[in-house]
């Protein structure tokens, strides 16, 4: 699966040795790495945490170059007056270049260790022509129960972070779109062969930590 691309593109190496956590918003992407990073001493890069704040004058330059208002979209109309299946459908456009950020962060990015990057934007399609296996890469999704759980009991999951006029439709809307984007996600891995987990509750954060742990055990150490 690996491009001659990607390798011309990777001074150290990174990318071909990385281990990809992908999938759904509210899944448990962020808390399994940390638990990987504890168990087996591995280097985690947090995508979300990366495309919120240190690829924000990318974006910011990409609204530029088309002409877009610096500061985004209006609120109201990106949230309350744009439909959930557009709203899926624009995220999954923007995926690529934000990738392409991403990718720019890890090829940087030396380690002793293995390095797992997780986030919801390390889409399937785009992984693949990164790794060499498949096995480096597993897609892990909410069931519609276990988000509306997350939504009901993380606050950051429960805030929209906008104003906006009509915040219940807003919040409605997002969620509809986080489950197309998972949908999305789950059947693209599904047609090139990447693992699929499906979070519903009935097992903890530990456990499907286990689960990813096994899924990737080729290329983890032995626990610290």
């Amino acid at each position: 699966m690996t491009s001659h691309g990607a390798q011309t593109l990777d001074p150290f190496g990174t990318l071909r040795r990385a281990l990809w956590i992908g999938g759904g918003q509210w899944a448990g992407k962020s808390t399994v790495a940390r638990l990987l990073a504890v168990q087996y001493g591995v280097t985690v890069y947090h995508y979300d945490y990366h495309d919120a704040r240190g690829h924000n004058d990318r974006r910011i330059a990409r609204r530029v170059g088309r002409g877009e208002p610096v500061t985004g979209p209006d609120p109201d109309r990106m949230w309350v007056h744009t439909t959930p299946e557009e709203m899926a459908a624009e995220t999954l456009a923007g995926f690529p270049d934000r990738f392409e950020w991403a990718l720019d962060d890890l090829r940087a990015l030396v380690s002793g260790h293995p390095i797992i990057a997780e986030g919801w934007g390390l889409r399937p399609e785009l992984v693949a022509p990164v790794i060499d296996s498949p096995r480096r890469m597993v897609v892990i999704v909410p069931t519609p129960e276990f988000r509306l759980r997350q939504v009901q009991e993380l606050p950051r999951a429960a805030s929209l972070g906008h104003r906006v006029s009509d915040p219940a439709r807003a919040q409605a809307n997002r969620l509809t779109r986080d489950r197309l984007v998972a949908e999305d996600a789950v059947r693209t891995a599904q047609r090139i062969g990447i693992r699929v987990i499906e979070v519903d509750g009935s097992r903890d954060a530990a456990a499907i930590a286990e689960l990813v742990a096994d899924h990737f055990s080729p290329y983890l150490p032995q626990k610290v």
